[in-house]
């Protein structure tokens, strides 16, 4: 690896952040840039736009040699912005970011808000702060902290898009358009994945897949007095119920569909019990839960493979239900269930998708309405192994910029670009790192950036990047 004064760039690394890259995600915070999913009137409102035009501006502002900036817009579809930097050493590398957020939701603390930047040291607080705005800061600082220094890089592009917090659906057609813009490269660096703690570089290695979509029984025309067709005419909530069970044992929360599982190696429950001995509890107690509550599967490194390496599925939606201020004595015509499948990585999302179609729809119970609409299908991801001297370059940064060995993650969430990416890029390595740690709540209220552990990601990946050319 190319000499490196960790130091020297780290020190410069926080120059960066608080000179100026701080105070422009700021107002990146204060821009309303709902994603596509949640803004229909997206391309009229001009909030994604505005996101690209305000990071472009920000690009202006810097020394950065050899740089080329250009947005790109497939008609219908939301705009992604490229970003080049010409190398001065061997290689190509690609970083992903993105610039679309999710909805406002409520409960923020007194004095904050989603588009209010609100900085309480070590936080800063704002939608879109860790998810996914810091991102393409990071990423341009990691190389120009190379080029001030005088240290080789790889040819640089970034990619940024505005679809993910979406599903990213808009973002193959870019990648088939733009390949030859985005060359081959030999390292994609994804700087939208979580830290078990705020203390070491975390790589995530591997995130699962989804199948998302609406289980709906119907039974009736129109609702009935209970006391009159009750015990006659089927209740669609119990036909549901029974239909789910088909997929999931509701004693243990197992999914029965050996389909949608992986066999877990020795290998995994190694990488599960090395990330249990950093986090301890932790990774359990850091979740919400009610006091008193216990986990569905006992054990810390049990916890761990179940929220990474094995299926589970959440119902996060009703129709057909009144609330109870609402709730008469009706049998309900039918009743709609929003389900989210969760599915290890290996485990093809479409093959998943028509597995659980064919289960919830057959041989229906007295002869309702039975149908499964799937709406959200992507493959989890697995990276490949790292190379021994990559794998050594970003343990010495994150010893020298944390004070602790760096450590690899599992992830329960979905990116769907990774699994995209791996497909384009077969023979690519993959860095998926970030410092949304405990705490952060993306998506929620009180979505925040731990900043110190920002600026040291920042000098971990230059110093893998400068691995590259040794």
């Amino acid at each position: 690896m190319a000499s490196i004064n960790f130091a020297q760039i780290h020190e410069w690394v926080d120059e960066q952040w608080e000179g100026h890259a701080l105070e422009s995600l700021e107002r990146f915070i204060e821009i309303p840039a709902l994603s596509p999913a949640f803004d229909e009137e997206w391309a009229a409102n001009g909030y994604l736009d505005a996101t690209i035009d305000h990071f472009v501006g920000w690009l202006g502002t810097l020394p950065m040699e050899g740089i080329t900036c250009s947005v790109h817009r497939i008609q219908g579809r939301t705009p992604v912005l490229i970003v080049q930097v010409e190398g001065t050493g061997e290689g190509e590398v690609l970083f992903y970011s993105h610039l679309d957020k999710q909805p406002p939701f409520t409960g923020w603390s007194e004095g904050k808000g989603p588009w209010i930047p609100v900085r309480e040291d070590p936080w800063l607080f704002g939608r879109g702060s860790v998810d996914d705005g810091y991102g393409g800061y990071l990423s341009i600082l990691s190389i120009l902290a190379l080029q001030q220094h005088g240290i080789p890089h790889p040819k640089s592009t970034f990619l940024i898009e505005t679809c993910e917090e979406s599903g990213s659906f808009d973002l193959p057609a870019y990648l088939d358009e733009l390949s030859d813009l985005l060359g081959t490269p030999d390292l994609v660096v994804v700087m939208d994945s979580g830290a078990g703690d705020y203390e070491r570089l975390w790589v995530t290695t591997s995130l699962r897949g989804l199948v998302g979509g609406t289980l709906r029984v119907g039974v009736s025309k129109e609702g009935v007095h209970s006391g009159m067709a009750g015990g006659i005419i089927p209740s669609s909530f119990r036909i549901a119920r029974s239909l789910i069970s088909r997929i999931e044992d509701e004693g243990t929360g197992n999914v029965l569909l050996p389909e949608l599982t992986v066999n877990i190696s020795d290998e995994l429950r190694g990488e599960a019990q090395g990330i249990a001995d950093v986090l301890g509890d932790n990774v359990w107690t850091d979740l919400p839960a009610l006091e008193g509550l216990q986990p569905q599967t006992p054990g810390i490194t049990e916890v761990i493979l179940s929220g990474n390496w094995r299926p589970s599925l959440s119902v996060t939606g009703a129709d057909g239900i009144p609330s109870i201020a609402n709730a008469g004595n009706v049998l309900r015509t039918h009743t709609s269930l929003k389900l989210s499948m969760r599915i290890p990585p290996g485990v093809d999302a479409d093959h998943a998708e028509s597995i659980m179609k064919a289960a919830l729809e057959a041989d229906s119970p007295h002869g309702a309405h039975v149908s499964f609409e799937a709406d959200a299908a992507a493959n989890g991801f697995s990276a490949p192994s790292m190379d021994p001297s990559f794998r050594n370059a970003l343990n010495e940064a994150s010893l020298a910029t944390f004070g602790n060995p760096m450590q690899v993650f599992f992830e329960g969430g979905t990116i769907p670009f990774l699994a995209m990416m791996q497909e384009k890029y077969p023979n690519a390595d993959f860095l998926v790192t970030g410092s949304l740690g405990p705490g952060g709540n993306a998506h929620g209220p009180d979505e925040k950036l731990h900043i110190p552990a920002t600026k040291a990601v920042t000098t971990c990946v230059a110093a893998a990047i400068a691995s590259l050319n040794p």
